[in-house]
């Protein structure tokens, strides 16, 4: 079933589209052929389907009695109305349904007052203004919208957002076109631009990102895209209404018109169903034709042939798809050009190629960033040490640190440093766990130490604690941290002594809850019926696998009667254990272990 274009306010009967009345059909495109009258009878159909707009029951009085500009004010909206009612009708002269036409002649007053105008500088609007032409009035605006020679197409046009002056330089365009065909077309682009988008809002965040990280010179492509968000900026809301049909849709059409002439079986439909067996879902469409809307003037050929560019393959997978969606602009030449001086640069660099891959995959923003500036910084990771492999594993985890702004790495590096860390221990820690470098010093370091302060990590102990599980400033302390000590207390270990074995043993603070700690602390006091204290002397005891390493130590001890403590069972290595343990046929005494740090 065809789509309205809204829900209108006024709806038609099928009996009274013209294509069905030919005697009215000849009366409003030959309005000078027939006697006022017929007309009169005519316009008496649509008379209800436009109510007047402007109308005070509580006023009885004559016209007669009310001041001049008001019954000028009535006069126009009467005026108004019945030209409605005429470019309704006309209208549906080319096929337009009786609910689109009432939609487009209630949202296109312009244009309606355009006719109006129009009609006042013809001998026969003295008729009107006297009231005795008994429905002339309606045969001239028909003429008069006939004259235009648009077809309708500008009172669409119009209906659909734009302003009256951009309405006519677009149809221009779309002489070709016609009338019905242009409004289904209207209602699938809008179906697959809009309407399935399932992250609208996100759509102004991820065209500011494109931009704020493009330094290299911008093909024309580009520069219209850019234009096209220029306009959407200047508007109420700005680039956050790209992704809403009613705000954005209009500086679409006037950046892009041409793509109104488009078809829709032979262009849009072939380029949708391409897009898709790339990986891209329907309600991902947007994320493509919003962000770069040249994509839709190139159609699936166009589309098909950059993208081998791009990967510099002959055939397409379905891997481009992510990368299109997070960055379509990958596909302009511009970008082209450029991955292949940065794929350049990173092998002088003697960064791994495949590093690089999966940096561009996960970060396609890089494209957008000169060789030049991608230098700078990488120069700044080769001061902390970090070069050739190394530089590639950083990249590969991190890539938009690449897109980092040199002073605010600098920031980074000096407030480890302020932490107790040297310059060689910061460069440990960008191998390591590069997020850091990435994250907000205030919003998110700072209060990151501030709350492993509140359960007994203070700033002594940090240096300790962020070398062995540097991931600790990066992990979410309320939903990852604080779930895990909190079930390290409801086993029965204190909080001072749970803090005790985060600071002698950080990475117990990633381990999960159901697949690690909750095992390794049932076998430990059912199994092996030990103390949960051991485990705080020796919290190393949750890094062991619990199948390859505790339980099959355990079972040697256990078969030879010997007792130890974990540290003695699992600190030493294979060969270390065999000799101890296996060829001594003693018993190991169980060591002590310090209860404070």
């Amino acid at each position: 079933m065809a789509k309205s274009l809204s829900f209108p306010a006024y709806q038609f009967q099928p009996l009274i589209n013209p294509r069905y009345c030919p005697l009215l059909q000849r009366q409003l495109l030959y309005p000078y052929k027939y006697p006022p009258s017929h007309l009169h009878r005519s316009r008496l159909i649509l008379r209800n389907h436009f109510p007047p707009q402007c109308q005070n029951p509580s006023n009885s009085s004559s016209l007669s009695s009310t001041p001049a500009h008001q019954q000028e004010e009535e006069q126009h909206l009467e005026q108004l109305k019945e030209t409605r009612e005429a470019l309704s009708l006309f209208l549906q002269e080319f096929g337009v349904s009786p609910e689109d036409s009432v939609f487009i002649a209630s949202n296109a007053p312009k244009y309606a007052n355009m006719l109006v105008d129009s009609v006042r500088d013809l001998e026969e609007w003295s008729a009107w203004k006297s009231g005795d032409a008994g429905g002339e009035e309606f045969g001239e605006v028909v003429h008069m919208a006939k004259v235009k020679g648009d077809n309708g197409k500008v009172a669409f046009l119009e209906s659909i957002g734009l302003n009256l002056s951009s309405a006519m330089n677009v149809a221009r365009y779309l002489s070709k076109e016609s009338l019905p065909g242009l409004i289904d077309k209207v209602k699938y682009m809008k179906d697959i631009f809009f309407t399935n988008s399932d992250d609208k809002i996100l759509f102004g965040k991820k065209a500011r990102r494109m931009m704020m990280h493009l330094s290299i010179p911008i093909d024309e492509d580009l520069q219209q895209t850019l234009s096209f968000f220029e306009k959407i900026e200047a508007r109420r809301g700005g680039l956050d209404m790209l992704g809403f049909s009613d705000a954005s849709f209009r500086y679409l059409v006037e950046s892009f018109p041409r793509i109104l002439s488009l078809p829709i079986d032979s262009h849009l439909k072939p380029m949708v169903q391409f897009l898709e067996s790339i990986g891209i879902s329907s309600n991902r469409m947007g994320n493509i034709f919003l962000l770069f809307p040249p994509t839709i003037l190139w159609g699936a050929k166009g589309i098909r042939s950059r993208v081998k560019a791009f990967r510099n393959v002959e055939t397409v997978d379905k891997s481009i798809g992510k990368v299109l969606v997070k960055c379509p602009w990958v596909l302009s030449s511009g970008m082209i050009e450029n991955y292949r001086e940065i794929l350049s640069f990173f092998d002088m660099e003697k960064v791994p190629r495949g590093s690089v891959e999966r940096a561009i995959q996960s970060w396609p923003h890089i494209l957008g960033c000169s060789p030049g500036k991608l230098k700078v910084m990488v120069e700044q990771f080769g001061d902390l040490g970090v070069r050739d492999k190394k530089l590639g594993q950083v990249i590969a985890t991190s890539p938009q640190l690449l897109l980092r702004k040199p002073s605010e790495f600098v920031q980074g590096v000096t407030f480890l440093k302020d932490l107790g860390f040297t310059q060689d221990d910061v460069g440990m820690l960008l191998s390591r766990c590069p997020e850091i470098f990435a994250a907000s010093i205030d919003n998110t370091l700072r209060k990151k130490i501030k709350s492993l302060a509140s359960i007994g990590i203070y700033e002594e102990h940090l240096p300790r604690v962020i070398k062995k599980y540097p991931e600790v400033l990066v992990s979410d302390f309320n939903s990852t941290l604080l779930p895990r000590m909190k079930y390290l207390m409801e086993i029965g270990i204190s909080k001072r002594d749970v803090a005790f074995m985060v600071r002698r043993f950080s990475p117990l603070l990633g381990y999960s809850i159901d697949k690690v700690l909750r095992p390794k602390y049932e076998f430990l006091v059912q199994t092996m019926e030990k103390p949960v204290r051991d485990v705080v002397e020796y919290p190393r005891y949750f890094s062991h696998s619990l199948e390859k390493k505790i339980k099959p130590r355990f079972l040697v001890l256990k078969q030879r009667n010997i007792e130890c403590s974990l540290k003695d069972m699992l600190a030493k290595n294979d060969e270390e254990f065999n000799s101890v343990f296996l060829h001594s046929g003693g018993r190991m005494p169980v060591s002590d272990s310090p209860s404070a740090d």
